[in-house]
């Protein structure tokens, strides 16, 4: 049995939404139609994947099931119309994300080098959408940082960093030779995944820089961090006990091509060179 993508699509935006008619709204169709195509999806696989009722409509264990895998089958399909289009319009164009901190030009340049017919670039990527961007195939791969979403990826530890203490320049910490975690205990932490006290939540580290400059909490930053980005505002101190911070390259685990493959050889050689590779502070 195949698949029809069109189908996959209306059950996920009926699984988002749970509710026929918003659904059809959202996919501009008439909803007797999308509860047929729905209908005719069930019978293609073989379960049910909603509970219709008066309460509404929920989905069965089958249905959270293939939501899981609906969603990472329609990314892929995405990727690769995104891949063929981008391949259509010009010569062979190699991505690679990176999260801030992670200097990637060594291995671009060594890549580009043994691959002069491929376009090779480079494009940053945040803690919230470094793994949809490999994904769907915005990046071909990319260098992430944890905490990480694993579906659907394949993922090679390349190095660990030592983190520091990002504190504002007149902190009653700042101008230590160093601290342990113990020595931050009471201070208000800022975290990516957290809401700013505005409400607006911290997206790149530029915006954390401006939190901590402002006194709104203090965070913990991998070295490289430290290294490349300098303001009078802001000082760094090693906090030797924290967890280091772990680097790995990331991509779609279904999609090992032979420039990925390459790409990936080409980075852990240079890692395991580290004169010139991506300088991280490796742990003892």
């Amino acid at each position: 049995m195949d698949l029809d993508l069109r189908k996959v699509r209306y059950f996920v935006a009926v699984a988002e939404l749970l509710h026929f008619g918003r659904a059809a709204e959202r996919l501009h169709i008439a909803q007797p139609v999308l509860s047929r195509q729905i209908r005719a999806l069930e019978k293609d696989l073989g379960a049910e994947l909603f509970v219709r009722d008066s309460h509404g409509v929920t989905l069965t264990a089958a249905g959270r099931q293939f939501l899981d895998d609906a969603q990472q089958l329609l990314a892929a399909a995405d990727a690769a119309r995104r891949r063929v289009h981008r391949a259509a319009r010009g010569p062979r164009r190699f991505v690679v994300g990176f999260r801030a901190g992670v200097v990637v030009t060594p291995a671009l340049r060594a890549f580009g080098a043994a691959h002069p017919d491929v376009d090779v670039q480079a494009s940053r990527v945040e803690w919230d959408d470094q793994e949809r961007l490999i994904l769907d195939g915005t990046v071909d791969l990319a260098y992430v940082r944890r905490p990480i979403d694993e579906r659907g990826l394949e993922l090679l530890p390349l190095f660990t960093e030592t983190r520091v203490a990002m504190l504002p320049a007149d902190h009653r910490l700042a101008g230590k030779q160093e601290l342990a975690l113990s020595d931050l205990d009471g201070e208000t932490w800022l975290r990516y995944s957290d809401p700013g006290p505005d409400d607006v939540p911290i997206r790149t580290v530029e915006e954390k820089f401006e939190r901590v400059a402002a006194g709104s909490g203090i965070t913990l930053v991998p070295t490289s961090i430290a290294e490349q980005y300098s303001r009078p505002d802001i000082t760094y101190v090693p906090v030797p006990d924290a967890e280091p911070d772990q680097v790995y390259l990331a991509w779609e685990a279904d999609r090992r091509t032979p420039l990925i493959a390459a790409y990936a050889e080409t980075a852990s050689a240079l890692q395991r060179s580290p004169r010139r590779g991506h300088r991280p502070r490796r742990e003892p």
